[in-house]
């Protein structure tokens, strides 16, 4: 093409994927959105036109006569997300079709849709599969990339499905350009003075302090899980109480039969019968246990307490970060790998691949969230030149 492509943008949020394309030679002509903060932090970045709408009952204003090369749309991705309840009604999976609602009536040469792999899983794929209908029924080429942003450059496990829909000459979409890979030490560096870096140490002899001094790199705490990843709460008695080595040794079976005496066909353990465990250990450990919190009742059946998967991960500086989601500036949720804090808000958006011109505004929770829910751009760009190379 001659003139730079275009590109109107979706579930714009604070404009990770906006940057993407942008920082590719695209120029963006309109940026929709429903939370007004992350507009507003877009705009000050991008200094493109945004629109506050509620794409589940009205579409952006755009003119019939807009020429669209590019409509982008990251809709919300909590419904589909295996970190939530997944629940196959939740009002926000039907966001998912907006890109072809739209692409309907501007017909743009290019969509990108992007969304959480839990999207093409189980009775979900419904709307994944909805979505490749609609756009193939338009006259649309259609074809699905699972991705990771580790593999463009990015200190981060964060896996996403984007579908790429096309009508031009082309029959085929190249696979977006891997980079080097990089670790948490590559993008936690000369961090001082910069904006939106307040670093908070946890309080002195908090419980919270306690647990970090015990949670090295690579380490969460969790009572469902074995291994030199995990640290049991039995493991930190200055927070969670005493044990001696029988109860302790109780309480490592205990863990163990959870996953091996299965009841339910679905999640990844149970409660162990309270029969079983009597004959195995005897009554008094067990009231013990139960005394010092350790386990609890649920009818017939005995469990540990604090059974999640995972709080204050502490990732390894020299690995990646898990995915950077809306809780990351919660130290229950995330430790930084060498201090006893959690990460600021520009180590969140370094973690992302935001520039540190990109400045964030609202409270910290705004913050985090519009940081946690954006596309990192350094992927964004890499599908930016595939979508490029259609036009």
């Amino acid at each position: 093409m001659a003139a730079s492509p275009n590109f109107y943008s979706l579930f714009s949020g604070c404009g990770g994927l906006d940057l993407g394309f942008h920082e590719a030679g695209f120029i963006p002509r309109l940026s929709v959105d429903l939370d007004e903060v992350a507009l507003a932090v877009h705009k000050n970045h991008l200094n493109s036109p945004v629109q506050c709408v509620d794409l589940s009952i009205s579409d952006p204003a755009i003119p019939a006569s807009a020429r669209i090369d590019v409509l982008l749309a990251g809709s919300p991705c909590q419904g589909f997300s295996t970190a939530g309840r997944r629940q196959v009604d939740d009002p926000r999976n039907d966001l998912l079709l907006v890109a072809s609602r739209v692409a309907e009536k501007h017909r743009p040469k290019v969509v990108v849709a992007e969304n959480v792999p839990g999207a093409l899983a189980g009775e979900h794929r419904r709307y994944w599969e909805a979505l490749h209908q609609s756009m193939r029924s338009l006259g649309y080429k259609t074809k699905d990339y699972l991705l990771n942003s580790a593999d463009f450059g990015v200190a981060q496990n964060r896996r996403r499905v984007v579908m790429i829909s096309w009508r031009t000459k082309f029959d085929e979409v190249e696979e977006p350009a891997r980079k080097p890979p990089i670790t948490l030490r590559d993008v936690l560096l000369d961090l001082e003075g910069l904006a939106n870096h307040n670093p908070i140490e946890l309080a002195p002899e908090s419980k919270h302090l306690k647990i970090a001094r015990r949670i090295k790199p690579g380490q969460k705490l969790t009572n469902s899980r074995a291994g030199e990843s995990s640290v049991h709460t039995w493991d930190i008695p200055e927070v969670f109480g005493r044990t001696n080595k029988r109860q302790r040794e109780v309480l490592s079976t205990i863990l163990r039969l959870r996953r091996q005496e299965r009841k339910r066909a679905y999640g990844d353990a149970d409660p162990v019968a309270t029969s079983m465990l009597v004959k195995m250990f005897g009554k008094d450990i067990l009231d013990q246990l139960l005394k010092k919190g350790y386990l609890r009742v649920l009818g017939e059946y005995l469990d540990l307490t604090s059974t999640f998967n995972g709080k204050y991960r502490r990732p390894n500086l020299d690995g990646l970060s898990r995915t950077v989601d809306t809780r990351f500036g919660d130290y229950t949720s995330v430790l930084h790998p060498e201090e006893h804090r959690s990460f600021t808000v520009r180590e969140a958006a370094r973690i992302q691949g935001f520039p540190d011109k990109k400045i964030f505004e609202g409270t910290l929770k705004e913050q985090f969230r519009m940081i946690g829910n954006a596309v990192p751009p350094p992927m964004a760009f890499a599908i930016a030149n595939s979508v490029r190379r259609l036009l």
